[in-house]
């Protein structure tokens, strides 16, 4: 019985495993790791932070064009790994402004050809961060406040 149970605890931990190294698939095959990694493009040279500064924005056509010319004369539908729900307030420039890396919440982008959640963004993972930064972890720091 207790062979079963490791196992399954086996199996379940190679399957989060996998999970990592699979993401979703995209319209365009883009490698983090190339571009990232070992051409050391920053992040914001493909992900725009336009104001207020809640975003960084997925990579326009053009972005691509500026070095792939020809190849992306229309939008790209780029399938999100992330995305905040709209009911929490969160600020990439306010995080950034604050210190924090892009790799302690997305993992180690630069070393991936394809990218999958790593983190635990839950409201629990955000919340320990918050607690080991010693960031608020009042409700209305990221959520808006309900009568």
């Amino acid at each position: 019985m207790a062979l079963g149970w490791l196992a399954l605890a086996l199996l379940a931990m190679a399957g989060g495993i996998m999970a990592q190294e699979n993401g979703p698939v995209q319209p365009v095959p883009y490698s983090h790791k190339l571009h990232a990694g070992d051409m050391k493009l920053k992040c914001a040279q493909c992900h725009v932070n336009p104001d207020p500064g809640e975003t960084m924005t997925l990579p326009k056509p053009a972005v691509c064009g500026a070095c792939h010319a020809g190849k992306y004369d229309r939008e790209i539908k780029w399938t999100r790994v992330y995305e905040v729900p709209s009911f929490v307030y969160f600020s990439h420039r306010a995080h950034v402004k604050a210190g924090n890396t892009c790799e302690e919440c997305h993992g180690p982008v630069a070393t991936r050809t394809q990218l999958a959640r790593e983190t635990d963004l839950t409201m629990g993972g955000c919340m320990n961060c918050h607690r080991e930064k010693k960031a608020s972890i009042d409700c209305t720091f990221c959520h808006e406040q309900r009568n």
